[in-house]
């Protein structure tokens, strides 16, 4: 039997960046509207910092594969710039 916090954390890290980010925009907008208790705004704070790591994840591997793609040499298939404007 997992606790509720392994499968939440499951649930969440299955989450797309998009997902992650519309989910995020929401919690802030709670947050910053206010007329929350303190129970749920610390529960929001919360579910807006995992969030957040999926986030910066889905960044982080973007960058990661960019990188990867512009440290290829020219001329190979996903390489960097190649003279040929032909």
């Amino acid at each position: 039997m997992t606790d509720d916090g392994t499968a939440a954390a499951a649930a969440t890290s299955t989450l797309g960046y998009e997902q992650a980010r519309d989910e995020l925009i929401e919690v802030v907008r709670r947050l910053e509207a206010g007329g929350t208790t303190l129970e749920e705004s610390l529960a929001l704070w919360e579910r807006g910092e995992e969030l957040a790591k999926i986030c910066r994840h889905w960044l982080e591997g973007a960058r990661a594969r960019l990188d990867a793609a512009l440290a290829r040499p020219e001329g190979e298939p996903g390489g960097g710039p190649t003279s040929d404007n032909s």
